[in-house]
């Protein structure tokens, strides 16, 4: 069944606003992913160092995270939006599913004891995390009306920054909070970083739970219709011919920002890969796993993480305010910008404290990405293909990723011999570019110039008055 790129978005009628606290709700569960994510981004590679990898293997053995979203949040969007229980919803029994997955991959990851065994695990982690994620992005369109799309990804991105503060921060706190070793033995794990992928798994699978049982999602406006598609398109190897040729059936907006994207996450590629050997290199002077100085350079990263992460969680709720007084696409530029200097700034730095102020361009960047480039697609899209498209546009995430995980490897060996400090420079030079092309894309809810609304906390805007749906 093809979907035509001309599908222009249809709705019944028009969604409601949403309350305050309902968006809370529906978004608390990306706390819980991100900081899953945060403890896999910050310390994948110090994993792998660990098990002994060379900092030119990082990059390939890193594929399984790309890989796997290509496999998955596609499927899982096409799915989902075929999945109706009056109980569960479309989107929660994937959350769920994700969640209980995800958060037993994070208790199992920090006892592996082999390279193999690691990269195993990133492959069952990346997609658990993922089942639990795609449906996310899908319910802000599910849900809220286009005024309220961009304050909704812009609160996603708020949650996101949360998690992402506690999961990167959790084995330095844990080391100079509570005194728990960061010197692994040979071969093993530090105790720091098992604590902290314990702490994480809990925390993941307690906040899907939470956006699970406090959110109601509208059924399908009409229900014969609904089944009647279901069942002409039924069967998994329809799922993914429909999910693979969807890249072909693109709207116009989604072709533009799938170039964005491609610089984006190739950039972002290379920060998650490269900055713990980079920093513990070109800063710490040492590359010796076992050490203290290594260690110490190695939690410090993930500080530094959780400050960009804390950046984005505030510069989010300034993102509708900046894009209502200029434009989203012009706000991306800005951001992205911001993020690719922070990068570039570190092959400067010496003193390890100052890597702070390059983490909250980063953190600009970080905001930006994770909400404007989905509120201006929300408005080119088809109102009941929300999830199969958000899960088409996944593969202008990976695809990069995937391609990174390829050619930074032999870039990083024979172009800057093995200097790691040069491959963080050039995935700032990929978000500068992603930023300029941004300019290009064609944001249909900008031409029609809908008012952005503001997230603010407490925000009575939200409180009152909320009309009511009667199909919640």
């Amino acid at each position: 069944m093809a979907i035509s790129a001309a599908a222009a978005p249809t709705s019944a009628r028009e969604k409601p606003r949403l309350s305050f606290w309902q968006i809370w709700n529906m978004s608390f569960g990306f706390l819980g992913i991100q900081c899953g994510f945060a403890l896999q981004n910050a310390n994948m590679s110090r994993i792998f160092e660990t098990m002994g990898a060379n900092p030119d293997d990082l990059a390939f053995l890193w594929l399984a995270a790309p890989i796997t979203g290509l496999l998955v949040q596609p499927v899982i969007g096409y799915m989902s939006d075929r999945t109706w229980s009056p109980q569960w919803g479309r989107r929660r029994p994937y959350f769920m599913v994700g969640a209980i997955l995800a958060s037993l991959s994070l208790l199992v990851m920090p006892n592996v004891s082999a390279l193999w065994m690691a990269a195993g695990m990133l492959w069952v982690m990346d997609s658990s995390i993922n089942i639990s994620m795609e449906p996310f992005r899908a319910l802000v369109g599910d849900l809220l009306p286009s005024k309220q799309r961009t304050a909704g990804f812009a609160f996603q991105t708020f949650l996101i920054g949360l998690g992402s503060i506690v999961g990167s921060s959790l084995p330095w706190v844990l080391t100079h909070w509570f005194n728990i070793s960061n010197q692994p033995e040979p071969g093993h794990i530090a105790p720091s970083l098992k604590y902290a992928f314990y702490a994480g798994g809990l925390l993941f699978l307690l906040s899907v739970l939470w956006t699970v049982f406090n959110t109601k999602e509208y059924p399908p406006d009409n229900l014969a219709e609904f089944e009647e598609e279901k069942r002409r398109t039924a069967g998994l190897a329809n799922g993914f011919r429909e999910s693979f040729m969807g890249i072909f059936h693109m709207p116009r907006t989604m072709k533009q920002l799938a170039l964005v994207q491609f610089f984006t996450w190739f950039g972002l590629y290379a920060m998650w890969i490269y900055t713990t050997p980079a920093v513990t290199s070109h800063i710490y002077h040492t590359t010796d796993t076992t050490s203290k100085l290594y260690n110490e350079g190695a939690d410090w990263v993930g500080v530094c993480f959780s400050v960009y992460g804390g950046v984005s969680a505030i510069f989010a709720l300034l993102l509708p305010l900046v894009a209502n007084a200029t434009s989203r696409r012009f706000t991306h530029l800005v951001c992205l910008v911001a993020g690719g200097l922070g990068l570039v700034s570190i092959f400067f730095i010496q003193n390890p404290n100052l890597l702070i102020l390059s983490m909250i361009g980063v953190g600009i960047g970080w905001a930006s990405i994770l909400s404007m480039p989905y509120a201006m697609l929300a408005g080119a899209l088809p109102a009941n293909r929300m999830g199969y498209y958000m899960g088409v546009f996944n593969f202008f995430i990976v695809i990069p990723q995937s391609i990174a995980g390829v050619v930074l490897g032999p870039i990083t060996k024979h172009l800057f011999h093995d200097q790691t400090i040069y491959t963080i420079v050039l995935g700032g030079a990929s978000l500068v570019i992603a930023g300029l092309l941004s300019l290009r894309v064609e944001d249909a809810d900008d031409e029609r110039k809908l008012e952005a609304e503001p997230v603010t906390l407490p925000a009575a805007a939200y409180d009152a008055p909320v009309e009511t749906d009667p199909r919640l």
